[in-house]
């Protein structure tokens, strides 16, 4: 089972377009940051899902603090491709962050990549 937390501003509205998915295999839970943090470096959960207004700074600012740069990844305000996304999750990319504007779009293809990596 892969473990998606979702966090920030539309984290409600994330976590509900993963389950609109019907994936199986996927779990989704609404955290906040912190407990995001702790639960993904205790091997409790295996990806964060981050949103704000512009998808910059505040999606992932404690993420990026506590689990590292390397960990993490923003979107910012661009529509990623499927070989993008790919390409993040082998360099081991955890953490994704994106603006509020974006949710419709990212999600189905974030959440779907990292289903398809069991």
């Amino acid at each position: 089972m892969t473990k998606i937390l979702t966090g920030g501003v539309g984290k409600t509205e994330v976590a509900n377009a993963i389950k609109e998915l019907g994936l199986d295999g996927v779990d989704v839970v609404v955290s906040s940051d912190m407990d995001a943090a702790m639960k993904l470096r205790a091997g409790q959960a295996d990806y964060f899902f981050g949103t704000c207004h512009t998808g910059a700074g505040a999606s992932l600012g404690v993420l990026v603090g506590l689990m590292g740069q390397p960990a993490c990844h923003t979107f910012g305000r661009t529509v990623p491709t499927e070989d993008e996304v790919a390409a993040l999750l082998t360099e081991g990319k955890k953490v994704f962050g994106f603006s509020m504007d974006q949710i419709s779009t990212v999600v189905p293809l974030l959440t779907r990549a990292v289903a398809a990596r069991g």
